[in-house]
């Protein structure tokens, strides 16, 4: 065992160039019947037949098994959620073609939490896959049912090798879905991922990679959704395998990643492979352990061949609601859009947009507030030129959150724009991709203000990454308010302003903004937010989105 460990760990660094390779010729490019292979996905969010696809998949995978039978699918989380068809049908479409496509093993991303407890349980049952997860625990009364459907770990023997599987949801799951569904009905967590710090999920892991080595694996491959974003520090997947060891490969998702073959160095200064395959079905990920010992990854960027059977199973799933999707609701004589017009960039996360001016117009229009707020990374699609569908609308906000609106005060309105604006950069890309994002970004109505970026960010947060405090250096400046006149005035620290936008946000306090928690609701979960979109269109724009929205209005100034 000690021979076959140490001749693995100097063969990784040769994945690189295997995984070059393996590009060009996908299965048929060295893997035999002897060869193990684990074909893995992350950040589907719901996406059916674009590029590769599941048909493209469901071949590809076909393809494999002519090739060996040691083929296994995982999927590294953010399957369910995402677009109009897992809205539609709460997870439930996705779900059942996870099963059809034969994912063995797979983890629960943030997005999978969205739904709600029960909802997840049925979709882990209906999905066919064994959910994976060690680092999530219930520390509530009684027991939890999804939990029940999850192992820390699974062994596989492949002939006469094991490989162990362990599965790492980010602990920042309860910030990014609904906080809520982690609490008792006294709003106490009764959910914890092990992220008190990056020391204790680092320990969680390591206790499951030993366990799993001490059962007699020859190879442990972690199915992680945590990322590589540094804001998401210490819960990133690079700071998890630099702080472990007795990892072989990490397969990651969260943050959109297109990552072929990274090799790191652990703990010991072993190599540890980094792959992930970006978003939806772009690509395929493929990795292989080779009947001498070699481990490589690689990403399939296109695949042509579709098998007909799940592509007719897609097809009927969509016949089923596409009526409706495509439903004619209004026109618009622009472009909205979460993109910089400049550099192609998503923009939505860290600057204002016209499509985020749309958005919370329609919440401060319908509601009668005096100001809205909506975060952008639950603005999740543009809306083109033309005739505006259901569709279009449901996937600007596939979420399936409700308006509400609350009494908040100058202060918890300003200390909300901080927490917001805390990644803010000078610049909004480097050139290949953007920077200084935050899914809690707000995009706002009835308010304008300045984000001075020379100034460091000072929010302080708790452990599950909830606003603190922020001190009295600030980067939001020159906050006003928009008045019954159409005139700007000071925002007023001490006085009561209504403030709407949807349960997440307000109730449940999403991306640490947990400010308005506890506040005096006057709308508490009224229509859904894409039907929020819809009334303004209609009632107040009079299906009609013209050239007032042709750029973002100026509400925010980065400096």
């Amino acid at each position: 065992m000690a021979i076959m460990k140490n001749m693995k760990r100097l063969s990784v660094v040769l994945a690189s160039l295997i995984a070059a390779v393996l590009l060009l010729g996908g299965c048929n490019a060295g893997d035999n019947k002897d060869d193990i292979v684990v074909l893995y996905t992350n950040d589907v969010h719901c996406s059916l037949d674009d590029d590769i696809g599941f048909a493209g998949l469901a071949a590809y995978k076909k393809l494999c098994e002519q090739n060996t039978p040691y083929v296994t699918l995982v999927d590294c989380g953010d399957a369910l959620h995402g677009n109009a068809i897992g809205t539609v049908s709460k997870g439930e479409y996705p779900a059942e073609i996870m099963k059809r496509a034969g994912y063995d093993f797979a983890v629960l991303g943030d997005q999978e939490f969205g739904y709600g407890m029960e909802q997840l349980d049925r979709l882990m049952e209906k999905s066919g896959a064994q959910y994976l997860g060690c680092n999530i625990r219930y520390t509530g009364e009684g027991s939890s049912a999804f939990l029940s459907r999850l192992l820390p770990y699974k062994i596989v023997s492949y002939g006469d090798k094991k490989v162990a599987y362990i599965g790492v949801s980010t602990p920042e799951s309860i910030v990014k879905s609904v906080p809520a569904y982690f609490c008792d009905e006294n709003g106490n967590y009764v959910y914890d991922f092990f992220g008190a710090s990056g020391e204790q999920l680092y320990g969680r892991v390591q206790e499951n990679v030993n366990a799993c080595l001490n059962e007699g694996a020859d190879y442990v491959i972690v199915l992680s959704h945590l990322g590589t974003d540094e804001l998401s520090s210490p819960f990133t997947s690079s700071e998890l395998i630099e702080n472990t060891r007795g990892i072989d490969a990490v397969l990651d998702g969260n943050s959109l990643s297109e990552i072929s073959c990274n090799i790191l160095k652990n703990a010991d200064g072993e190599s540890v492979l980094l792959s992930s395959t970006g978003m939806g079905l772009n690509n395929i990920g493929h990795l292989t352990i080779t009947a001498n010992g070699n481990i490589r990854t690689g990403l399939i960027e296109t695949y042509p061949e579709k098998d007909e059977e799940m592509a007719g199973y897609i097809e009927s799933i969509q016949e089923q609601f596409e009526s409706e999707l495509t439903r004619k609701i209004g026109v618009s004589e622009v472009t909205l859009t979460t993109l910089s017009a400049d550099s192609g960039m998503r923009l939505i996360r860290n600057r204002e947009t016209n499509l985020g001016d749309f958005c919370a117009d329609a919440y401060r229009a319908v509601s009668g507030a005096d100001i809205a707020l909506v975060n952008g990374g639950g603005i999740r699609a543009d809306i083109s030129t033309g005739d505006i569908t259901y569709g279009d609308i449901l996937n600007v906000h596939p979420y399936g959150n409700s308006l509400c609106m609350v009494k908040a005060t100058g202060q918890e309105i300003l200390d909300a724009l901080e927490m917001a604006s805390r990644a803010c950069l000078p610049n909004t890309n480097d050139g290949e991709k953007a920077v200084g994002e935050n899914g809690g970004f707000l995009q706002v109505a009835g308010l304008k203000y300045t984000i001075d970026t020379s100034i460091k960010s000072a929010v302080q947060t708790d452990e599950q990454g909830n606003f603190l405090s922020c001190g009295d250096m600030r980067r939001v400046k020159n906050v006003m308010v928009l008045d019954e006149n159409g005139d700007y005035i000071p925002l007023v620290l001490d006085k009561q302003y209504t403030v709407a936008s949807h349960n997440y946000l307000i109730k449940e306090g999403g991306d640490g903004l947990n400010m308005f928690v506890g506040n005096e609701l006057l709308i508490d979960e009224g229509m859904m937010d894409y039907e929020v979109l819809m009334t303004y269109l209609s009632s107040v724009l009079d299906g009609n989105v013209g050239n007032d929205y042709a750029s973002p209005q100026g509400r925010i100034e980065v400096v």
